[in-house]
Protein backbone atom coordinates (compact mmCIF):
# COMPACT_ATOMS: atom_id res chain seq x y z
CA UNK A 1 0.00 0.00 0.00
CA UNK A 2 2.90 2.55 0.67
CA UNK A 3 4.92 1.89 -2.84
CA UNK A 4 1.16 2.23 -4.79
CA UNK A 5 0.75 5.93 -2.55
CA UNK A 6 4.15 6.40 -3.71
CA UNK A 7 4.02 6.02 -6.78
CA UNK A 8 0.76 7.73 -7.34
CA UNK A 9 2.63 10.78 -4.98
CA UNK A 10 5.06 10.95 -7.75
CA UNK A 11 2.93 10.79 -10.71
CA UNK A 12 1.26 13.85 -9.33
CA UNK A 13 4.15 15.42 -9.26
CA UNK A 14 5.49 14.46 -12.72
CA UNK A 15 6.05 17.08 -15.08
CA UNK A 16 3.74 15.51 -17.78
CA UNK A 17 1.27 16.40 -15.17
CA UNK A 18 1.63 19.90 -14.84
CA UNK A 19 -0.58 22.39 -16.69
CA UNK A 20 2.04 24.52 -17.64
CA UNK A 21 5.75 23.25 -18.34
CA UNK A 22 8.93 24.96 -17.01
CA UNK A 23 9.49 25.98 -20.87
CA UNK A 24 6.74 27.49 -20.61
CA UNK A 25 6.94 28.95 -17.57
CA UNK A 26 10.36 30.46 -18.24
CA UNK A 27 9.35 31.49 -21.56
CA UNK A 28 6.25 33.51 -19.72
CA UNK A 29 7.91 34.86 -17.47
CA UNK A 30 10.86 36.42 -19.33
CA UNK A 31 8.64 37.50 -22.02
CA UNK A 32 7.21 39.68 -19.51
CA UNK A 33 10.53 41.32 -17.75
CA UNK A 34 11.76 42.50 -21.48
CA UNK A 35 8.07 43.50 -22.87
CA UNK A 36 7.82 45.59 -19.82
CA UNK A 37 11.61 46.70 -20.18
CA UNK A 38 10.64 47.64 -23.90
CA UNK A 39 8.03 49.70 -23.35
CA UNK A 40 9.62 51.74 -19.71
CA UNK A 41 12.10 52.70 -22.85
CA UNK A 42 9.57 53.97 -24.66
CA UNK A 43 7.90 55.83 -21.94
CA UNK A 44 10.67 57.31 -20.63
CA UNK A 45 11.97 58.79 -24.10
CA UNK A 46 8.27 60.13 -24.75
CA UNK A 47 7.75 61.84 -20.93
CA UNK A 48 11.34 62.56 -19.38
CA UNK A 49 13.88 62.69 -22.18
CA UNK A 50 11.10 64.32 -24.48
CA UNK A 51 13.50 67.29 -25.51
CA UNK A 52 10.80 69.98 -24.41
CA UNK A 53 10.24 68.33 -21.48
CA UNK A 54 14.14 67.66 -20.70
CA UNK A 55 15.65 70.85 -22.49
CA UNK A 56 14.44 73.39 -19.47
CA UNK A 57 15.49 70.40 -16.85
CA UNK A 58 19.12 70.64 -18.68
CA UNK A 59 19.51 74.14 -18.74
CA UNK A 60 18.74 74.15 -14.96
CA UNK A 61 20.77 71.79 -13.79
CA UNK A 62 23.53 73.33 -15.56
CA UNK A 63 22.92 76.80 -14.33
CA UNK A 64 23.30 75.35 -10.67
CA UNK A 65 26.62 74.05 -11.70
CA UNK A 66 27.64 77.68 -13.05
CA UNK A 67 27.18 76.11 -16.84
CA UNK A 68 25.06 78.11 -18.84
CA UNK A 69 23.58 76.66 -22.41
CA UNK A 70 21.14 77.45 -24.85
CA UNK A 71 18.31 75.70 -25.40
CA UNK A 72 20.09 74.01 -28.80
CA UNK A 73 22.57 72.48 -26.78
CA UNK A 74 20.16 71.45 -24.44
CA UNK A 75 18.54 70.25 -26.94
CA UNK A 76 21.47 67.91 -28.03
CA UNK A 77 21.94 67.05 -24.44
CA UNK A 78 18.28 65.81 -24.35
CA UNK A 79 18.64 63.68 -27.86
CA UNK A 80 21.72 62.16 -27.10
CA UNK A 81 20.36 61.04 -23.87
CA UNK A 82 17.21 59.24 -25.55
CA UNK A 83 19.69 58.10 -28.44
CA UNK A 84 21.27 55.98 -25.33
CA UNK A 85 17.61 54.72 -24.25
CA UNK A 86 16.88 53.54 -27.38
CA UNK A 87 19.86 51.27 -27.65
CA UNK A 88 18.40 49.33 -25.00
CA UNK A 89 14.97 49.37 -26.47
CA UNK A 90 17.10 47.79 -29.21
CA UNK A 91 18.37 45.49 -26.79
CA UNK A 92 15.27 44.13 -25.76
CA UNK A 93 14.22 44.19 -29.16
CA UNK A 94 16.75 41.41 -29.61
CA UNK A 95 16.03 39.60 -26.67
CA UNK A 96 12.61 39.71 -27.42
CA UNK A 97 12.78 37.82 -30.91
CA UNK A 98 15.19 35.39 -29.28
CA UNK A 99 12.37 34.66 -27.02
CA UNK A 100 9.72 34.21 -30.00
CA UNK A 101 11.71 32.13 -31.49
CA UNK A 102 12.25 29.93 -28.52
CA UNK A 103 8.49 30.21 -28.05
CA UNK A 104 7.71 29.08 -31.80
CA UNK A 105 10.32 25.80 -31.04
CA UNK A 106 8.17 24.99 -27.94
CA UNK A 107 5.11 24.58 -30.52
CA UNK A 108 7.03 22.67 -32.38
CA UNK A 109 8.47 19.92 -29.60
CA UNK A 110 6.10 20.23 -27.06
CA UNK A 111 3.73 17.58 -26.42
CA UNK A 112 0.53 17.89 -28.71
CA UNK A 113 -1.74 18.00 -26.16
CA UNK A 114 0.37 21.26 -24.79
CA UNK A 115 0.46 22.69 -28.37
CA UNK A 116 -1.34 26.22 -28.72
CA UNK A 117 -2.95 24.85 -32.32
CA UNK A 118 -3.68 21.75 -30.46
CA UNK A 119 -5.55 23.40 -27.85
CA UNK A 120 -7.47 26.24 -30.49
CA UNK A 121 -8.41 23.15 -32.77
CA UNK A 122 -9.82 20.93 -29.63
CA UNK A 123 -12.12 24.12 -28.26
CA UNK A 124 -13.19 24.97 -31.68
CA UNK A 125 -14.40 21.08 -32.23
CA UNK A 126 -16.21 21.27 -29.44
CA UNK A 127 -17.62 24.56 -29.56
CA UNK A 128 -18.79 24.61 -32.96
CA UNK A 129 -19.05 20.79 -34.32
CA UNK A 130 -19.40 18.46 -31.25
CA UNK A 131 -21.75 21.39 -29.38
CA UNK A 132 -21.05 19.53 -25.69
CA UNK A 133 -20.23 21.93 -22.70
CA UNK A 134 -20.19 25.00 -24.93
CA UNK A 135 -19.61 27.41 -22.52
CA UNK A 136 -16.51 25.92 -21.28
CA UNK A 137 -15.37 25.50 -25.05
CA UNK A 138 -16.16 28.80 -26.43
CA UNK A 139 -13.99 30.44 -23.08
CA UNK A 140 -10.85 28.26 -23.80
CA UNK A 141 -11.17 28.94 -27.74
CA UNK A 142 -11.31 32.81 -27.62
CA UNK A 143 -8.94 32.90 -24.77
CA UNK A 144 -6.59 30.76 -26.88
CA UNK A 145 -7.19 32.32 -30.13
CA UNK A 146 -6.35 35.78 -28.17
CA UNK A 147 -3.01 34.50 -27.04
CA UNK A 148 -2.61 33.54 -31.13
CA UNK A 149 -3.37 37.29 -32.13
CA UNK A 150 -0.70 38.18 -29.77
CA UNK A 151 2.14 36.00 -30.67
CA UNK A 152 1.25 37.24 -34.53
CA UNK A 153 1.72 40.82 -32.75
CA UNK A 154 4.72 40.11 -31.56
CA UNK A 155 5.94 38.31 -34.67
CA UNK A 156 5.30 41.56 -36.55
CA UNK A 157 6.84 43.48 -34.03
CA UNK A 158 10.05 41.72 -34.50
CA UNK A 159 10.30 42.07 -37.64
CA UNK A 160 9.61 45.52 -38.01
CA UNK A 161 11.83 46.25 -35.14
CA UNK A 162 14.50 44.21 -36.92
CA UNK A 163 14.01 46.63 -39.97
CA UNK A 164 13.97 49.83 -38.13
CA UNK A 165 17.55 48.50 -35.84
CA UNK A 166 19.89 48.36 -39.20
CA UNK A 167 18.46 50.69 -41.55
CA UNK A 168 21.06 53.09 -40.97
CA UNK A 169 23.52 49.84 -41.64
CA UNK A 170 21.26 49.06 -44.61
CA UNK A 171 19.72 51.80 -46.65
CA UNK A 172 17.44 50.12 -48.72
CA UNK A 173 15.45 49.36 -45.40
CA UNK A 174 14.35 52.95 -45.35
CA UNK A 175 12.21 53.17 -48.13
CA UNK A 176 10.16 50.83 -45.89
CA UNK A 177 9.68 53.55 -43.57
CA UNK A 178 5.65 52.66 -42.93
CA UNK A 179 7.15 49.76 -41.22
CA UNK A 180 7.85 52.34 -38.27
CA UNK A 181 4.30 53.30 -38.08
CA UNK A 182 3.32 49.22 -37.85
CA UNK A 183 5.89 49.19 -35.10
CA UNK A 184 4.43 52.04 -33.25
CA UNK A 185 0.51 50.46 -33.74
CA UNK A 186 1.63 47.43 -32.74
CA UNK A 187 3.16 48.91 -28.89
CA UNK A 188 -0.36 50.18 -28.48
CA UNK A 189 -1.88 46.64 -29.62
CA UNK A 190 0.30 45.17 -26.92
CA UNK A 191 -0.55 47.25 -24.13
CA UNK A 192 -4.32 46.64 -25.14
CA UNK A 193 -3.41 42.57 -24.42
CA UNK A 194 -1.44 43.12 -21.64
CA UNK A 195 -4.84 45.18 -20.04
CA UNK A 196 -6.69 42.17 -21.22
CA UNK A 197 -4.64 39.84 -19.74
CA UNK A 198 -4.41 41.34 -16.65
CA UNK A 199 -7.97 41.83 -16.09
CA UNK A 200 -8.78 38.54 -17.14
CA UNK A 201 -5.92 36.52 -14.49
CA UNK A 202 -7.94 38.96 -11.97
CA UNK A 203 -11.26 38.05 -12.66
CA UNK A 204 -9.85 34.42 -13.22
CA UNK A 205 -8.34 34.64 -10.14
CA UNK A 206 -12.09 35.49 -8.30
CA UNK A 207 -13.25 32.70 -9.71
CA UNK A 208 -13.41 28.95 -7.96
CA UNK A 209 -13.12 27.28 -10.86
CA UNK A 210 -9.81 28.79 -12.27
CA UNK A 211 -8.09 30.66 -8.86
CA UNK A 212 -4.44 30.26 -8.63
CA UNK A 213 -3.34 30.92 -11.97
CA UNK A 214 -1.01 33.02 -10.58
CA UNK A 215 0.63 30.63 -8.59
CA UNK A 216 0.03 27.95 -11.96
CA UNK A 217 1.98 29.85 -14.26
CA UNK A 218 4.68 29.75 -11.16
CA UNK A 219 5.00 26.22 -9.95
CA UNK A 220 3.66 24.77 -12.84
CA UNK A 221 -0.20 23.30 -11.16
CA UNK A 222 -1.84 20.03 -12.25
CA UNK A 223 -3.07 18.70 -15.08
CA UNK A 224 -6.75 19.67 -15.17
Amino acid sequence: MNKLTSVRKDMDHSPKNKRYSSRLRLWHWLNALVITGSLLTVLINSTILDSKNASPLIISALANKQVNVNNNQARAVAHDLADKVWEWHTYFGFALAALFLFRLGLEFFQLAERKLSHSIAKAYRQFFIIKQQRELAGHEFWVKTIYAAFYLVLFISVITGFDLAFEDDFPALRKFHFLKEIHELNMYLILVFILVHLAGVFLAERTTKDKGIISDMINGGKQS
